[in-house]
């Protein structure tokens, strides 16, 4: 049983050991790929994932592989892009970059800033009341916007009165809302 993914043109993937990685125009990713049932190996313009056993879970897991590998050749290609919306009614909300942190001040009116960490390798960009968080890495991207998106939740709290917040309303070319 196996699983072939194709790499695209422009795209460099080389094994070392139990890792992949992945070369493009916006930079290298790297991953380990290690299951005690499934090789790995890099022929021509292909990766393969194999196992000699023929079961659901060795499927299962090669198929995870083979995703994960596409997002790499996705993300060192075209790079991943989610955009989030500042949303508030009555206390005006301040967003700002600070290093690796984003500070949200004066949410519902509070004193104390909340942080969202950014993730390395992951760039974010504030403009008016859109926040942009960009990066070749779709798990750290991912991250990050819902470390945004969760620093500004309120539990135990109405969430049609209590709307005020940061919103993600776009991943990767879909639009959510």
């Amino acid at each position: 049983m196996y699983t072939e993914v194709e790499i695209p043109e422009g795209v460099e993937v080389v094994k070392e050991v139990h890792d992949l990685v992945v070369r493009g125009k916006l930079g290298e990713l790297r991953r380990t790929f290690l299951h005690p049932h499934i090789n790995v190996e890099v022929k021509d313009d292909k990766v393969v994932f194999s196992s000699d056993r023929d079961t659901r879970k060795e499927k299962r897991v090669m198929n995870t592989f083979a995703a994960h590998l596409r997002n790499m050749m996705k993300g060192v290609t075209k790079g991943y892009v989610y955009k989030l919306k500042i949303v508030f009614t009555h206390f005006p909300i301040s967003v700002k970059k600070q290093g690796n942190l984003l500070l949200i001040e004066n949410l519902f009116g509070e004193k104390k800033p909340r942080k969202a960490k950014i993730l390395e390798g992951v760039e974010v960009e504030i403009e008016g009341d859109e926040i942009t968080v960009k990066g070749i890495d779709k798990e750290k991207v991912a991250q990050t916007a819902a470390n945004i998106e969760q620093a500004t939740r309120r539990p135990g709290y109405d969430k049609r009165v209590f709307q005020d917040g940061i919103y993600i309303f776009q991943k990767d070319e879909k639009v959510l809302v």
